[in-house]
């Protein structure tokens, strides 16, 4: 018979889709150890069972625009920060299987987003990013800056989309269908995995501006006005990467 320690080793190893045969095999063991291992076990399959439920319902407008042909995604990141760059992502997802835990980036931890972003990489039809820096911003604002970055995710697609869900906005220029989802990274899987590239792309970005600048956190901040940045700002001035038009009051 095998020690609980060997259970709970093979308990571990053993992916959550199989659990139901880790559980199977162990039924009859009446030890207590394993009898706990078996009710934990039981319970990450029911909390499997609820995030594809879940993730089912993220795929309500996927299932509603199915007649099109390539279902795009589009979100930005980076709109309110004093400084880097807005990035906004693309992405098509696979119309003969669901990503399961796809949620709006904001919901996820750090650990989750990159692990999804990974996982959209690999198994996306197609992702394109789009990027307008702080100069752009200045130059013709932000709002206006995220139209051309989301654009510019579009074009960079390798497959052309027929429609676009977008996260509560409609994109100028732009000739294909859009469909603006108020909340929508919170609604459409596809809205939801353009946030997480998007985050984490960007997320990247300033983690790198960090080593550059390490005395306004923009790896901790990314970019944001924390009052640790603002008091940065104020003692050593801004860097070349700061949005002019959005630190006025502080210098």
């Amino acid at each position: 018979m095998k020690s609980i320690t060997e259970i709970r080793n093979e308990y571990k190893a053993t992916p959550v889709d199989s659990l139901q045969a880790f559980i199977e095999m162990y039924r009859d063991d009446t030890r207590e150890g394993v009898h706990a291992l078996l009710k934990k076990a039981q319970g990450q399959l029911q909390a499997l069972e609820k995030e594809k439920e879940r993730t089912h319902e993220m795929y309500a407008f996927e299932r509603k625009y199915a007649d099109f042909s390539a279902i795009c995604g589009i979100d930005e990141v980076g709109r309110g920060p004093l400084a880097g760059p807005v990035v906004a992502a693309a992405v098509i997802l696979p119309k003969d299987h669901e990503i399961l835990y796809l949620n709006d980036s904001k919901k996820l931890t750090a650990a989750k987003r990159e692990a999804l972003c990974e996982v959209i990489m690999q198994e996306a039809v197609a992702v394109g990013i789009g990027m307008a820096d702080h100069v752009r911003i200045d130059e013709i604002n932000i709002l206006q800056a995220t139209y051309e970055a989301m654009r510019m995710a579009v074009t960079k697609l390798p497959v052309l989309p027929d429609i676009l869900l977008n996260d509560a906005v409609t994109i100028p220029l732009l000739s294909m269908k859009q469909v603006p989802i108020i909340k929508g990274d919170a609604k459409s899987a596809s809205i939801a995995a353009a946030s997480i590239v998007a985050k984490v792309t960007r997320d990247k970005m300033m983690v790198d501006l960090d080593k550059e600048y390490p005395a306004y956190g923009f790896a901790e901040n990314k970019g944001y006005g924390s009052a640790a940045h603002i008091a940065a700002i104020r003692e050593y001035g801004p860097t070349p990467v700061h949005r002019r038009s959005f630190i006025g009051n502080f210098i």
